[in-house]
């Protein structure tokens, strides 16, 4: 399907949402945008646990990291391509003194430990519900990205092996260059090899989190009239998990509204579900955004998110220079 067809669809959507915000159960939403903010702040408490047990001697503060934190998924939600994973590194750098490009990179891979091993049964079950599109379909859903990647399958796995492979080049050539790249690397991850402290201190943490993530798609769910329960929020998370491999899009705008028609069609009207696909993109993403420029201007002190970027390149160069004086 052509790209305007499906923008057409979307923005279809997005008049069925706003036409319906008479509808909308304000005291559910706003709970769930009060648990997504639980959510985050979980998120960010593990990250900070993960990052003090890599640097043990540093004073790390708590709000900065939180800052840190918030302002990338903010950015996430309203700029393609994860460019919020950059603006994290660079404000966790400036926030731990003495600290490395490559350990506070290296530190975020931690918070996959915990995706992965909620990701794989959930997606089970999302696709053991007989309501989740198979993967051959997906070139039929009204979302650009993912269904010429799966039209295209040859094309997708080339561009994958480009990827692969531009992430080994990357690899190999940091560790040719600089000497103390993999020891800084093993720094970011030090608290996995410390099982216990590992379970209480990120992966209970991160379920923490997961529980808060749960309750707001529910309380979402009530807001636009689909209907929380335990089943409809498992289906989100599956629709979420599989939008997020495809982060051509803000917050994976598009996939996860065309996914989330397909879902839960059979759940409730047309016009329901529709507005309720892109209602919950909204709700999040502006809320993600605000609480960004609020983490930027009260913790940072900075003004927008092309500041941060510019920041970002001068320290980067500042960095380099030290290294050729040395």
């Amino acid at each position: 399907m052509p790209p305007l067809a499906d923008l057409g669809d979307f923005l279809d959507a997005v008049g069925k949402f706003f036409s319906s915000l008479a509808g909308v159960h304000w005291s559910a939403l706003l709970l769930g945008l009060a648990c997504f903010a639980g959510f985050l702040t979980a998120r960010s408490r593990a990250a900070f646990n993960v990052l003090r047990a890599a640097y043990p001697t540093e004073r790390i503060r708590f709000r900065r990291i939180w800052g840190a934190y918030v302002a990338a998924y903010g950015i996430n939600m309203t700029i393609p391509v994860r460019g919020g994973t950059v603006v994290r590194v660079f404000l966790t750098k400036v926030s731990i003194p003495n600290s490395s490009y490559p350990a506070v990179a290296s530190s975020l891979l931690v918070d996959n430990i915990f995706d992965l091993v909620v990701a794989v049964p959930i997606l089970a079950f999302a696709f053991s519900q007989g309501v989740f599109p198979k993967p051959p379909d997906f070139s039929k859903l009204n979302a650009f990205d993912l269904s010429y990647l799966a039209a295209h399958p040859r094309f997708t796995l080339f561009l994958l092996t480009l990827l692969a492979f531009a992430a080994l080049l990357a690899f190999a050539v940091l560790s040719v260059r600089v000497k103390a790249f993999w020891a800084h690397v093993r720094q970011g991850v030090t608290i996995v090899s410390d099982r216990r402290r590992y379970m209480r201190e990120v992966f209970a943490v991160q379920g923490v989190a997961w529980l808060f993530r749960f309750a707001a798609f529910w309380f979402l769910l009530d807001a636009f009239s689909v209907g929380g329960s335990v089943r409809n929020v498992l289906l989100v998370f599956g629709v979420v998990a599989v939008s997020s491999l495809v982060p051509l899009t803000p917050g994976g705008a598009g996939v996860q509204q065309a996914l989330l028609v397909a879902v839960f069609s059979g759940t409730a009207a047309g016009a329901t579900v529709a507005a309720y696909s892109v209602g919950q993109q909204i709700a999040i993403a502006a809320f993600s955004a605000g609480l960004a420029f609020v983490a930027l201007a009260s913790i940072f002190r900075l003004r927008s998110f092309r500041e941060v970027i510019r920041l970002g390149r001068e320290d980067r160069a500042a960095a380099q220079a030290a290294r050729a004086g040395r």
